[in-house]
């Protein structure tokens, strides 16, 4: 999935350029070069899909080089996860009604690679002989308030007792920091990673079940996909169809979710601030990406300026502090998850135009 413009980036990721098609972490890859590289160590790239905005095609395919064209799926508009899911799902059927998936996010990091590896094999071994919707669970190291929570069942799955298998009991949307904090002390409440696997004829029959309108409508393309009439039907279809999250609307309404509880270096890179846990940083912890910035009196800051840029920063303690191109942004760490609100709110002042 890279279809989202990553607006708790900004000004460093933008609309036209969102946060998945840069090099973040300056790896000399971007984070949707980085996710295909990993799933490309076990599928081959026709086996491989990515959905994205109509607008980011040309990205897609300069990045993507070796991805067949007709596996980047198009959308018109941005309707969430939900409809994004199912366009796939649609898409692969007609390529192979037994296919087993896993659905991931373009834009994550994932440290120990060979062990996440590891982790979506017991997951697709796991979904090919059980009818069920699988996600993977992060151990909280924090009362992050950035991330959706899932609450297990103590008890172990019969027959996968070695694994960190669990029947999922309540999933939690981003909670406040005292329930966050109240999860994190329980001990039986993981990250959401937002990372899903099932077959495809478990998911089909989870959209038919909670979501019959949006599969209905997908339904309604089949002997359509992959002709010519496919981009008219999609922009048809994506005009009648609801926002909404596949965690929404199906996640938390079925009763044969589980949990994979797994530990490879996870972080999705959402904030700012969870860069900054991410990144080397100097004696004082401030982590500085720009040549010529200098720091008096300053700590726990995480500045990200462009190279020709000249900075100097005295007594900030705790900062966020990105300049890009024409635009400057100083925000408390701790209050980053107001950034994406006063992206909308200088949208709607000025428009899109210094955006």
């Amino acid at each position: 999935m890279a279809g989202g413009i990553g607006s708790r980036f900004w000004p460093l990721s933008k609309t036209e350029r969102p946060k998945q098609f840069l090099d973040i972490l300056g790896t000399g890859r971007t984070l949707l070069q980085q996710t295909y590289d990993r799933f490309n160590k076990i599928m081959p790239p026709d086996q491989i899909f990515i959905v994205s905005n109509l607008e980011y095609k040309e990205l897609i395919v300069s990045q993507i080089p070796d991805l067949p064209e007709e596996n980047i799926l198009l959308e018109p508009l941005r309707r969430n996860t939900a409809p994004c899911i199912e366009f796939a799902n649609f898409r692969i059927h007609m390529k192979e009604p037994n296919a087993r998936i896993v659905v991931a996010p373009s834009d994550h990091l994932i440290m120990k690679e060979e062990e996440f590896l590891r982790y979506v094999k017991q997951a697709l071994d796991f979904v090919t002989v059980n009818d069920a919707l699988l996600t993977m669970g992060i151990v909280p190291s924090r009362p992050e308030t950035g991330y959706g929570y899932i609450q297990s069942i103590e008890k172990k799955v019969k027959g996968y007792e070695s694994t960190g298998l669990r029947k999922v009991k309540t999933f939690t949307e981003k909670p406040d920091l005292k329930l966050a904090k109240v999860f994190l002390d329980s001990g039986d409440f993981y990250w959401n990673s937002g990372i899903f696997f099932w077959s495809l004829k478990t998911i089909m029959q989870s959209f038919e079940n909670h979501l019959p309108e949006i599969h209905n409508l997908f339904r309604d393309g089949e002997g359509v996909y992959g002709t010519a009439d496919e981009d008219d039907f999609i922009k048809k279809t994506y005009g009648s169809c609801r926002n909404i999250s596949i965690d929404y609307g199906v996640m938390e309404k079925a009763d044969n979710v589980f949990v994979l509880v797994s530990d490879f270096g996870w972080s999705d890179l959402g904030t700012w601030g969870s860069l900054y846990e991410q990144l080397a940083k100097d004696e004082v912890q401030n982590s500085v990406t720009g040549k010529h910035v200098f720091m008096y009196e300053s700590s726990g800051n995480i500045v990200n300026v462009q190279d020709d840029k000249l900075v100097v920063l005295q007594g900030l303690n705790d900062y966020i502090v990105v300049q890009n191109e024409n635009i400057i942004l100083v925000c408390k760490r701790e209050e980053e998850q107001k950034i994406k609100q006063y992206v909308n709110e200088i949208k709607t002042e000025i428009g899109d135009g210094m955006m």
